[in-house]
Order: structure tokens, then sequence, then C-alpha cells
């Protein structure tokens, strides 16, 4: 038993759509063919008519060959109400009308009226089904209190007028239903489109979020290879002991970069699995401090972090590793300042170089600086990035301690 039967509110049914639902003909350019159910609806008017015919011996005319035509038209004209709903459910209205009108038993006749009517109005043609149902009141009225002198069974009388308001209230009743399963079926069509939207909207955002851990991984792991790189190759010959450091410094670089990648496709292969190794945080600002050394960047670190929420603490690494690698590639300055400061509410981490610019593109490219604004603001906080008044450049982030509520 589900949730909102054991407090209940309406089954889970009602509120999305049963399963079958989706099948009703959205989204197809030519509906199925519906024979089963018309099958079954044709059958079951048949019998059922022959029943009632004995029910109603000497009341009503007997069942005669034009009858059961007329009653298997009236079911036929069924297999057709997905692709014609409109002349559908004028076609059976007026075979039933002619069926009343020769006097024939009332019996489940009425019930591939109302069949086609629902078709009607649940593809969007009220007018013409509601038209289609009055019509065959009115007919019903016409025989019952003025022609039934002219029509058979002979000795007929009027109807009382309680029997027409019965009748009027089943054809309200129909056509009630039919526009409470329209709205339910826009509301249904409206919900799925609106759960698609959103399905597509968080995979959006995951492809974001791998993309950001996939830059900011490889551009500071590269970054440092390519330092590393022009370092070994200049001293190759005239300092080969050197050149093996760059060297080393390359292969461990390149190592913890492809353990990051892994982890991150990790997550690709089996979503929603617990990550194998812990996400980085402000706990390995060390590792960034000899890792941006290597690459010649000289990094004091002022300040200790406070604890912080693993989605906090992440977002604060990448965006001090970020800076620290637009500082390499960019910046013709080997020194480097991170300042972390903190209050109740918000973690503050700045990052200033002394420039000057090597490029037209100081301080990072755009994929770096909009990751980084895109992790503070995935966090409720914001990042300021540009030059100084006195050279160089800064990067300013402030992290709200405590997610932001609703985020």
């Amino acid at each position: 038993m589900d949730e909102q039967r054991v407090r209940g509110g309406p089954p889970q049914w009602w509120r999305h759509g049963p399963p079958w639902w989706d099948r009703w003909g959205e989204g197809e350019r030519v509906p199925r063919w519906p024979w089963r159910s018309t099958v079954v609806v044709t059958v079951f008017v048949l019998v059922g008519s022959n029943f009632a015919a004995h029910g109603q011996a000497g009341e009503r005319a007997a069942l005669d060959v034009f009858a059961r035509v007329l009653l298997l038209v009236a079911g036929a004209l069924l297999l057709w109400r997905k692709r014609y709903p409109v002349a559908v459910v004028f076609g059976t209205a007026g075979a039933v009308m002619v069926y009343l009108g020769a006097g024939y038993p009332y019996g489940p006749v009425f019930l591939t009226v109302a069949l086609a009517c629902f078709s009607a109005i649940v593809a969007g043609h009220r007018r013409a089904a509601w038209a289609a149902m009055g019509t065959l009141w009115a007919g019903h009225v016409l025989v019952a209190h003025w022609l039934y002198q002219w029509l058979p069974p002979s000795g007929d009388s009027a109807a009382s007028w309680g029997e027409e308001l019965v009748v009027a209230t089943w054809v309200v009743a129909i056509a009630a239903v039919s526009e409470l399963f329209r709205v339910r079926r826009e509301q249904w069509a409206r919900e799925r489109a609106e759960r698609a939207e959103a399905a597509r909207r968080r995979a959006d955002e995951e492809r974001l979020r791998i993309a950001r851990e996939l830059h900011d991984v490889l551009a500071h792991s590269i970054s440092v290879i390519n330092v590393q790189a022009g370092v070994g190759l200049a001293l190759l010959d005239s300092d080969p002991e050197q050149a093996r450091t760059a060297l080393t410094t390359i292969k461990e670089q390149s190592k913890e970069a492809l353990g990051e990648v892994r982890q991150v496709l990790d997550t690709l292969r089996a979503p929603g699995a617990a990550p194998r190794a812990p996400a980085p945080g402000l706990d390995r600002l060390p590792e960034l401090v000899e890792q941006a050394a290597s690459a010649g960047l000289t990094v004091e670190v002022e300040g200790e972090p406070p604890r912080l929420a693993p989605g906090t603490d992440l977002a604060a690494f990448r965006i001090v590793q970020e800076a620290l690698t637009n500082v390499v590639r960019h910046s013709g300055s080997r020194h480097a300042r991170v300042h972390l400061a903190h209050d109740a509410d918000v973690l503050r981490l700045r990052v200033d170089d002394d420039g000057p610019a090597t490029g037209a593109d100081a301080g990072g490219s755009g994929n770096g600086l909009a990751g980084m604004r895109e992790r503070a603001a995935a966090l409720g906080g914001t990042i300021e990035a540009g030059p100084r008044p006195d050279g160089g450049f800064r990067v300013l982030a402030v992290l709200p301690l405590r997610a932001s509520v609703g985020r």
C-alpha cells in the first residue's frame, strides 16, 4: 500500500495517470485501432440487448434483423473513435436514435454512445460530444412524447417526464465524467512534461558538474606538467639531475590527474554510488602549495579553514586550485598569496598575485572563471575576479558555511 493510500489521499495512478494512459494516442500521428475493446463492447451490446428484449417482452418491439444490424453498426463505429471521434459520436447517436424510434427494447445500446462521447471529449471535441448527446436526448423526447403514436410498437403510450429526467441525468453524468477525465488527462500530460523537463535539467546540471571537475583537475595538472616539461627539456643536457626532478614531478602529477579523472568517470558508470575516494578539500591545501612550487610558483597561505561541509569544502578547494592554475598559466608573477578568513556565516577566500599578465586572457580563461562562479552560485556564494588597483590579479570567493535554503 503506497503512501497516498495510507494517508487517505488519492491513489498514485490518479495523481500521475495509469501506466497505459500514455498509449491513449498522445504523440501518435495515427492512433492504434482499438480492436479488442470494440469487439468486447459490441458483443456485450448484442448479448445484453437479447436479455433486455426478454425482460421487456410485450412492451417493446421484438429484436429482428434490422435491430441487430443497428446494434452491430453502433458497436462497429467505435473502431474509428480515436481517428474520427466527431463522426463516431454523431454516428452512434444516430444509430441509437433509429433503434429507439423503431421501438426496440432499451438496453446496453446506450453504452456505445457513452463510449463515443467519452472518446470525443477526451480528444478535445467537447462541443461535438455535447451536441450529439443533446440531439439524442431531444430525439428521445420527441419520440417518447409525440411520435410514439405513429411508431412501433403499436399501443405504446407516452413516457413519463420522470423517465426523461432520468435519461437527461444519465446524459449529463456521462458528459461530466468524460470532462473530468479530459481535465485529468491534461494534468497528467503537464506533469509528465514537467517531470521530463526536471530530468533534463538534472542531467544538464550533472553534466556541468562533471565538466567543472574535469576542467579543474586537468587544467591544474596539465599546467604543472607543461611547466615541468619545459624545464626538463631546457635542462636535459646542462643539468640532468634537475631534468630528472622535473620528469619525476610530471610522473606524479599525471598519476594524480589520472586518479581524479577515474574517480569522476566512475560516477558516470555507476551514478548514485558512493565514491571510492573522499572528495578533496582544503585539508589538501599543502599539496596544492607543493604542486605550485614544482611549477615555479611560491605560494603563501594565511589563515586556517574552518570545518566545512563536503560540498563547500570541495568547492573551496577547486576555487583555490583554479586560481593558482591561472597564476601559473597567465601571470608573469612567480609569487601568490592565499588568504582564508571566516566568521559565523561565511568563508572568504582570496588569491592574489603581483602580475603582470602574460597575455590578453589574464586571470584565466572563460571556462575556469565560469566554473568557479558556478560552484559558488550553487552554494549561494559569490565570486569576484579582476585586476588589482596596484597591479596583479585577485580572486575573491565568499561561500556560506551553511547551504542556502532550497538549494
